[in-house]
C-alpha cells in the first residue's frame, strides 16, 4: 500500500472521533447552540494583553505616590504587613518609606500657577511658566507641569507642524521676516454683536516681532479706512519693506496700490485660495478668535472696542509666545503693570529665592 494511503487510513478515523457524535452520551456542549465558544460566553473575564480583571481600565501603577497608596490600601483592606504586601506588588520597601520632599515655596507656586491659568484659560503649562519667569520665579517646566497635572488643569493638544510653501521649480514663495518693520501682514476678521449686526476687524502684524500694531474695529471697513489705518502706523512705527495681505477689494485697491508704491513699500499677495500663505496673520486671527470672539459676547460696538484692545495690549506685553522664548513681543519697558489686568504681584521677597532649577 503506498503511503500516502496509509496515511489517510490512519487520520479518517481520527478525524471521526475528534468531530464525534452529538446523540453519544458524555459529550460536553461546546457552544451552547450559538456557535461561540465556551470561554467568550463567560462574564467578567480577562482576555490576553489585559492586566487586571476590569479589562486595564485602571492603567498601570508607573508613579511611585500610585504604587505607594496601592500598598496601603492592601494593607488595610487585606490586613496584611507592609512587607507582604511590597513583596507581593514588587515595591521596595525603601521607596514605599520614602517622605516626599516639599519645598518652602511649593504652595506660592501653586497658588500663582493656578491663578495664571484660570486668568489665562487658553495658556498650557509651558506658557505658564514663562510668564512666571518673567516674573522673577527660577522654576522648571517640569515642576510647573507636575503641579498642573495635580491641579486637574487642562493641557491644550498640540497643533501639527505646517510645512513651507514650495513651487514646482522648488523655489519657496513665502517671505521669511528677517527683522523688524521688514514684513507686515493685515487681514480681515468677522463676528457679530449680541442683536445679530456684523463686527469687522482689521488686523496688522509685525510677522518678525510677532507684536499686534492695530485692531481696527468697525461695523463696516474698507479701503479708505485701510489707508487711515496703515497712515497712523507708519506715522508711528515707520513703514514696513513689504506688506502682505490676500486679494480682497479693500487691499488691491488702486488708491491703495499706488499710495503704498509712493511710499516704495512692495505689496505681498497670496494666491487666491491658499490662506495658509498669509499663515503668521491666519494664526494671529485662530488666537484672536479662540481667547477673545469664542468667549465674549458684545452687546455693543463700544464694549467690543475696548475688550479687543485690552486684550491687544495683553497679547504685546504680557502672553508668552513660543517662538520668542516664551515672552512677550513688546519691549520689556511698555509692559503694563500688574494693575492692568487686576493680578496682584506674584508673592516671594526676592527672586533668587524662588526655588532652584530641578
Amino acid at each position: 500500500m503506498p503511503r500516502d494511503r496509509r496515511q489517510r487510513a490512519n487520520l479518517l478515523p481520527l478525524a471521526e472521533g475528534v468531530r464525534g457524535n452529538a446523540g453519544e452520551p458524555g459529550e460536553a456542549d461546546e457552544g451552547g447552540g450559538e456557535g461561540e465558544p465556551a470561554s467568550e460566553a463567560s462574564c467578567g473575564e480577562s482576555y490576553g494583553g489585559q492586566p487586571d480583571p476590569e479589562g486595564g481600565i485602571q492603567g498601570k501603577l508607573l508613579s511611585p505616590e500610585r504604587r505607594r497608596r496601592c500598598v496601603v490600601l492592601v494593607q488595610q483592606q487585606l490586613g496584611v504587613s507592609e512587607r507582604r504586601a511590597c513583596t507581593i506588588l514588587g515595591q521596595a520597601r525603601s521607596t514605599q518609606r520614602r517622605k516626599a520632599k516639599v519645598k518652602k515655596d511649593e504652595e506660592a507656586l501653586r497658588g500663582d500657577v493656578v491663578m495664571l491659568a484660570r486668568r489665562f484659560g487658553r495658556y498650557g503649562y509651558r506658557m505658564i511658566t514663562g510668564m512666571l519667569r518673567a516674573e522673577g520665579w527660577r522654576v522648571n517646566h517640569k515642576r510647573v507641569e507636575r503641579i498642573w497635572r495635580q491641579e486637574g488643569l487642562k493641557v491644550p493638544k498640540n497643533q501639527p507642524k505646517r510645512s513651507r510653501i514650495w513651487l514646482n521649480d522648488g523655489s519657496c514663495i513665502r517671505l521669511r521676516p528677517l527683522y523688524r518693520n521688514h514684513v507686515w501682514s493685515y487681514d480681515f476678521v468677522m463676528d457679530r454683536t449680541h442683536d445679530g449686526r456684523p463686527l469687522r476687524m482689521l488686523t496688522v502684524l509685525d510677522e518678525y516681532t510677532r507684536e499686534c500694531l492695530a485692531i481696527v474695529v468697525a461695523r463696516t471697513l474698507k479701503a479708505d479706512d485701510v489707508l487711515e489705518t496703515l497712515t497712523e502706523l507708519f506715522t508711528r512705527c515707520g513703514s514696513p519693506t513689504h506688506i502682505r495681505s490676500d486679494n480682497g477689494s479693500e487691499f488691491t485697491a488702486k488708491d491703495v496700490r499706488l499710495w503704498l508704491r509712493d511710499l516704495d513699500v512692495k505689496t505681498l499677495f497670496i494666491e487666491p485660495g491658499s490662506p495658509w500663505e498669509n499663515g503668521y496673520n491666519e494664526s494671529f486671527n485662530g488666537t484672536l478668535g479662540e481667547e477673545v470672539l469664542k468667549r465674549e459676547v458684545f452687546f455693543t460696538l463700544k464694549e467690543a472696542t475696548v475688550l479687543i484692545e485690552q486684550w491687544r495690549r495683553e497679547y504685546n506685553t504680557i502672553r508668552p509666545h513660543s517662538s520668542l522664548g516664551y515672552r512677550p513681543p513688546a519691549p520689556e519697558a511698555i509692559r503694563p503693570h500688574h494693575a492692568f489686568l487686576n493680578l496682584p504681584a506674584l508673592r516671594g521677597p526676592d527672586p533668587h529665592s524662588k526655588g532652584a532649577l530641578n
